[in-house]
Parts: structure tokens; C-alpha cells; sequence
């Protein structure tokens, strides 16, 4: 039987869903204020756009493979730098791992006690030394098995996704339905407009961040009906539906938050702060902004597990053993990498605990863990570009080309360049990202976190070249 295709509006809604949420708006007002309209508008044109289109392109060549961006590789390079996509993709997620339980932690201080103090009072230390608990917790649970956590929090974060959505429209229409006033005073164009100095250059990991991650639903390519003309109208949809939402979405917070005067927990809380005066507005007090924070801890802790879980069998399961220790790929009865679980544990417990050490306070600590992760995520998606460059720049991959039903640019040449641009601008993000925001420069904490953001990508990805030569001693 001949399975039902997917048209082009059912896909950017699955793309939409993959790669957008309202925290992404949050953290980027939080950054930029106002000005951040601007820089979603360059963004979305310049660097979402063509991504995508990349992704769709690469997704009908290489239709059949299950693999995603690492099986690209490996059929536009070596095995060698198949394994090493693979190995970027599971350890970029060690940060990630690290901020979930502290998410969840907000999150849960939010639906008790209805306000962020409750953290921001800890001694980091010690609050880490519970994050690390936390953690530890629902390793043990993966390890033993139990997915359960995975469907409820799938169910939360579409909840929190539709929220998201609602906050925008309710907020946006605040000012003529319930005659809220903006907390922004000034609109004036010189408010949006950024200055692009050193300071603003330092948060476009942040945006990088954001918009990341359509390479998921790649595999979907050759389920759409007439995917070379509906899979492009597909990715374009979505990148107008993202340039909606984070448009909209800026200027909502822009109604709510002064954007000359940003609370310096905005990233922390802003999510919880929005809800909360929402609720006020339209005069139903906590209740969004509780049922917000409930969605969101079962979300993060969904999340956690998941990536506790899947990028890890992910790596195992379609790693070349050549790369990848057989002591690496051991499981328990349930059928859980046990070993691959006890790398992970010990490179979260070490990201968890040794911050605390140097950064002063909570909110500091918070920012600074979401600050890495826009540093260190976007490294994966450098793998998209490089094989995309392979694709269209390499004369022994030109018979791949037969196999596309859709070409996002004819020219290779032109192709490739806008594949150079791309790996290019997420490098110089990243690299921007490294030094820290809202500090004075050279001073103690500056200079630990920056060590910490300079470290962290060198020794997470520097651990994949070392388990090849394990594998070499394990085979002999």
C-alpha cells in the first residue's frame, strides 16, 4: 500500500515545531533588547534561509540514508570524518545535559513559590551539588530503562510550544483589548536599529543557536508530495513562520520589558516574568503562568532523558568500530550503553561542579551554562555546511547530483560558496561567543569564564580523537 505523502504545510509545521520555541525569543530580547528585530531579519535572510534550503537539498540525495548529517559525510568524505560528525553531534550535547536539571529547578521554584528568588539565594555550589543529583537520577533511570518521563514531556513541550504562540498573540493585542501600556517608551527606529560593535557581536551565537536544527527533519524529504517543489515551499514557510514568531515575539517582550532597562535574570526567569504579567493583564492572576512553569519542568526533563539517551545510541549505533571502542558499545539488560553512560556522567558532573567554583552567584552560573551551549551546539551544524561544501564543491561527488530532486542553487560554484558562507559566519559566532557578557573584561570571573568557554569545546571535542586509537589497540 502506498503510504500518504506529506504536503508542503504539514512539513513546516514539523520543522517549525523541531527548531523554534519561545525561550529562543527570551534569550535573544535579553541580549539585544529592541535592536534583536533587526538581527532576526539579517539572520532569517542571510543564513536560516539558505540553511534550510541546504538541508532539503541534501536530504533528497541522500534519501536513504538513516544516519543524518554523519551518513552525509560518510558519502561525501572519509570514514574518519563521518566518525568525528558523529562524535560532535553526542558531545556537543554535554552542556545541554548540564543545564537541564538547573532549568527544571527554575522551573519547579516558579510553580511552588511563584517567584526566581528561591534560587538566585543559593550558594552556587551547593545548588550545583543538586543539579548534579538531579542529573544523576535520571541517568540512572535511562540506564534502567524507563522512557515513560519521554512521552509525558513530549506531550508538555507541545503544550509550552502553543503557549509560546498564545503568549505572542495575547501580548501583541494586549495594548487595544485590555489597554496594557508598553514598559518600552521609546519605538522610535534608532531603538532597533544595533550597533554593530564588539559587544553585539559577542551575542549572534545566541541567534545561531536559535534557528540550528532543521537538519532533523531532513529524512522527511522523500515522504512530501513532489518534494522538488514543495520541499523548498516547505523550508520557506517555516523560515517566514520563524521570522514570524521571533519578530512578533521581540516585540512583545518589548511591550513587557523596557528594552533600555533589561532585568539581568531575563534569561533565567523571563519566560516565568512573561507569563506572570500576562496573567495580570487579562486579570486571571498565577494560573499561565503555573501552568507554564508545570509544562516546562516535565519538558526539560523529558529533554534530558532523551538526550541522556539518543544521541549516544545514535553515535554507538552507526559509529565505524574502527573509531569507537568495543568497550564503548557495552549495554546493560536494558539495552543502554552503560559505559557511554558513565563517560557521560563524568563529563557532566565535572561541567556541573567546576563553574560554581569561579562564578559568583546563580543568575551568573545560569547565564554563563546557556551562553556555552550557544557556543558549543552550533559546532554540529558546521558538519551540515562542510557536507554540503563536499556535495556541490567535489568533482568525485558530482554523480550524487542524480540523484536530487531538488536543487536549492544550480550553480556549483555558487552552491559552494553559499556553503562557505555559512560554515564561515556559525565558526565566527561561535568564536565571538567565547567571551563573556556583562563583566567587567579582565577581571576574575571574566577570565575564568572565558577560560571555561575557550576549554570546553577543545577538550570535548579533542576526547574524539583519542578513542580511534583505543579501537586501533581494542581490534588488534
Amino acid at each position: 500500500m502506498e503510504t500518504k505523502k506529506l504536503n508542503w504545510r504539514t512539513l513546516a509545521m514539523m520543522g517549525f515545531t523541531v527548531v523554534w520555541g519561545f525561550g529562543n525569543v527570551v534569550n535573544n530580547y535579553a541580549n539585544q533588547g529592541l535592536t534583536v528585530v533587526v538581527s532576526w531579519l539579517l539572520i532569517l535572510t542571510f543564513y536560516f534561509l539558505p540553511y534550510a534550503l541546504m538541508v532539503g537539498e541534501m536530504g533528497s540525495v541522500f534519501e536513504n540514508k538513516g544516519g543524518g548529517v554523519s551518513s552525509w559525510i560518510g558519502s561525501t568524505y572519509s570514514p574518519l570524518i563521518a566518525y568525528l560528525a558523529g562524535w560532535t553531534y553526542w558531545v556537543v550535547h554535554i552542556p545541554y545535559l548540564a543545564q537541564k536539571p538547573q532549568s527544571a529547578l527554575v522551573a519547579l521554584s516558579w510553580v511552588f513559590f511563584q517567584n526566581g528568588n528561591m534560587i538566585k539565594s543559593f550558594n552556587p555550589l551547593i545548588l550545583q551539588s543538586i543539579v548534579l543529583v538531579i542529573f544523576l537520577f535520571f541517568l540512572w533511570l535511562s540506564a534502567k530503562g524507563i522512557n515513560s518521563l519521554k512521552k509525558i514531556g513530549a506531550l508538555a513541550g507541545t503544550s509550552m510550544f502553543f503557549m509560546g504562540i498564545l503568549y505572542i498573540l495575547l501580548t501583541v493585542a494586549a495594548p487595544s483589548i485590555v489597554g496594557a501600556t508598553s514598559a518600552t517608551t521609546d519605538w522610535s527606529l534608532a531603538t532597533f536599529m544595533p550597533k554593530f560593535d564588539f559587544t553585539y557581536f559577542t551575542t549572534i551565537s545566541m541567534l545561531v543557536f536559535a534557528v540550528g536544527g532543521c537538519e532533523k527533519i531532513s529524512p522527511y524529504v522523500k515522504d512530501v508530495e513532489n518534494p522538488s517543489k514543495n520541499f523548498p515551499k516547505g523550508m520557506i514557510i517555516l523560515a517566514a513562520s520563524v521570522g514570524m514568531s521571533a519578530l512578533l515575539g521581540s516585540l512583545a517582550m518589548g511591550i513587557m520589558f523596557n528594552s533600555g532597562n533589561i532585568p539581568a535574570d531575563l534569561k533565567m526567569n523571563g519566560q516565568y516574568y512573561a507569563f506572570k504579567l500576562l496573567g495580570e493583564y487579562y486579570g486571571v492572576g498565577n494560573l499561565l503562568m503555573i501552568l507554564y512553569a508545570i509544562a516546562n519542568t516535565l519538558g526539560q526533563i523529558s529533554a534530558l532523558m532523551f538526550s541522556i539517551d539518543a544521541p549516544l545510541k545514535m553515535l554507538i549505533g552507526e559509529g565505524d568500530r574502527n573509531f569507537i571502542p568495543q568497550s564503548f558499545t557495552k549495554t546493560n539488560e536494558y539495552g543502554a550503553p552503560i559505559n557511554g553512560y558513565k563517560l557521560t556522567a563524568i563529563l557532566v558532573g565535572i561541567l556541573i561542579i567546576i563553574p560554581a567554583l569561579g562564578i559568583g552567584d546563580m543568575n551568573n552560573l545560569y547565564n554563563w551554562l546557556l551562553d556555552l551551549n550557544s557556543i558549543v551546539m552550533p559546532l554540529r551544524y558546521l558538519w551540515v555546511f562542510l557536507a554540503y561544501i563536499g556535495l556541490r564543491g567535489f568533482i568525485r561527488n558530482k554523480g550524487l547530483m542524480e540523484k536530487a530532486t531538488f536543487k536549492f542553487i544550480a550553480s556549483d560554484k555558487v552552491a559552494t560558496l553559499v556553503g562557505a558562507w555559512c560554515f564561515a559566519f556559525t565558526s565566527f559566532a561561535c568564536l565571538m561567543g567565547i567571551f563573556p557578557k556583562n563583566l567587567e573584561a579582565f577581571s576574575s570571573e571574566w577570565i575564568f569564564q572565558i577560560s571555561l568557554n575557550i576549554l570546553t569545546p577543545i577538550v570535548l571535542i579533542g576526547l574524539g580523537f583519542i578513542f580511534p586509537r583505543i579501537a586501533r589497540q581494542q581490534n588488534r
